[in-house]
């Protein structure tokens, strides 16, 4: 498809295939060679100066290798069929000799005089690690943990002017949380001047009503994490884009901190004016998008039409054809585009425009917006977070990377949360070794 003088590649089955592969071929190098990398990492964080060992900074990363493999696939043949088999026949073997490279690595930088940096071990449950089946711990409870905060506390000028009694343990509990929050390396550091404008008038609702503290989807927290999450969905620092929602967002946070009375219902207002401010944002994007829109109607309509739409898997083979494949390698072989289809239609028929998706496509984890789910659901339009790059994506496409554990739905996460965790960790006593 062709719009506003720019070339629109549809992505289907067969190129979602190639993603499925390579993610495939990242788990099993990161499953058979876990503690080479790991220990790996501890060495090139020490290179960097990163002695928490708070990123990866290793350069020979599982994905560059398998990214490298795909490359190299496509100069062996033209068929897409091809690629894919000789990616899933390479993966293990590439695993194994990479495990090999990882442990030398380590050996030559120990004799070089490297001393790792620190890390903690995290024992990963059994199984494929895209499999993320068990359960998250439970949320902690607030009410608890402010119980549990230490006394007397010092408190600041704004319990003086609240007109309620002071209250040391809520002070402090807002206090540690606030700055659990500010700390988190996931948040984008031009949100933590904005968010930090917030405590006082956080202190303020749960002073007036303290079951703020007993649920997580109070309109205080999920303002906060709505901020957080639309700057996670907008290119990086310096954009234009990012800078107007910013500034719509300080208006906002400057309202909230000036109003006398200090209450859920203030909060559910500026909640709907930042959700309003994300709807125009989408409009504003589907607009652009209109030309690539209109061609993908087009299109979508001729496929509608057509009994058996062509596929880009040219000179593909079923591998079960093939007299010379044992048997064993028929399960493996089996294709994923189907399965499940019933859980992950009814999945994709609930995404409406707007959503946002984290998804692998070309090689890469993305976050995307849906920006047109397609009148007949065949074709769906995806916008990039960080730039203008869109996709379009044949629903039998969406499928395969659905069932392959490599799509779900984005959603706000909970920074309140995450930061009571970090409380009540500190709060607890070191456990004494055996």
């Amino acid at each position: 498809a062709v719009a506003d003088g720019q070339a629109l590649s549809l992505v289907d089955e067969a190129e979602v295939t190639a993603d499925v592969e390579m993610s495939h071929a990242v788990e099993a190098i990161k499953s058979v060679a876990e503690y080479e990398l790991r220990e790996l990492q501890t060495y090139t964080s020490a290179l960097v100066g990163d002695m928490d060992v708070s990123s990866d900074h290793n350069p020979m990363r599982p994905e560059t290798h398998v990214q490298a493999l795909w490359a190299a696939a496509q100069l062996l043949t033209p068929s897409r069929g091809f690629q894919v088999h000789f990616m899933r026949q390479a993966g293990m073997p590439m695993a194994q000799v990479l495990r090999k490279s990882y442990a030398a690595a380590c050996s030559r930088l120990e004799a070089a005089g490297v001393e790792p940096a620190a890390y903690r071990t995290l024992i990963l449950p059994a199984g494929t690690r895209t499999d993320r089946t068990h359960e998250a711990p439970p949320a902690p409870d607030l009410q608890q943990i402010r119980a549990s905060m230490p006394m007397p506390v010092p408190a600041p000028a704004i319990a003086e002017n609240a007109g309620h009694p002071v209250d040391q343990q809520l002070i402090e509990l807002l206090s540690r949380l606030f700055d659990a929050i500010l700390a988190d390396r996931k948040l984008a550091p031009d949100l933590q001047l904005l968010l930090s404008r917030l405590q006082a008038s956080a202190l303020r609702v749960v002073l007036r009503d303290a079951s703020a503290l007993d649920d997580y989807s109070h309109p205080l927290w999920l303002l906060i994490n709505q901020i957080a999450f639309q700057a996670e969905t907008l290119p990086a620092l310096g954009d234009a884009e990012r800078s107007r929602m910013l500034r719509h967002a300080q208006g906002i946070v400057e309202h909230v901190i000036g109003e006398p009375t200090q209450d859920a219902n203030l909060y559910r207002w500026a909640l709907g004016r930042l959700q309003a401010y994300e709807h125009n944002r989408l409009e504003r994007r589907a607009v652009e998008a209109m030309g690539q829109i209109a061609a993908l109607q087009q299109l979508e309509d001729r496929l509608g039409a057509t009994l058996s739409p062509p596929s880009t898997f040219a000179g593909a083979l079923d591998i079960a054809q093939l007299d010379t494949v044992p048997a064993e390698l028929y399960d493996a072989a089996a294709p994923t585009t189907r399965s499940g289809d019933g859980e992950n239609d009814a999945w994709l028929n609930r995404r409406q425009a707007g959503d946002w998706l984290r998804v692998v496509l070309q090689g890469q984890w993305v976050q995307a917006q849906l920006l047109w789910p397609g009148e007949r659901g065949e074709i769906w339009l995806l916008a990039d977070s960080a730039g203008t790059q869109t996709w379009a994506v044949r629903r039998g496409a969406l499928l395969a990377l659905r069932a392959a554990r490599l799509l779900d739905k984005l959603e706000p996460r909970s920074l309140v949360r995450d930061a009571a965790r970090q409380v009540l960790r500190r709060l607890q006593p070191p456990s004494s070794g055996s």
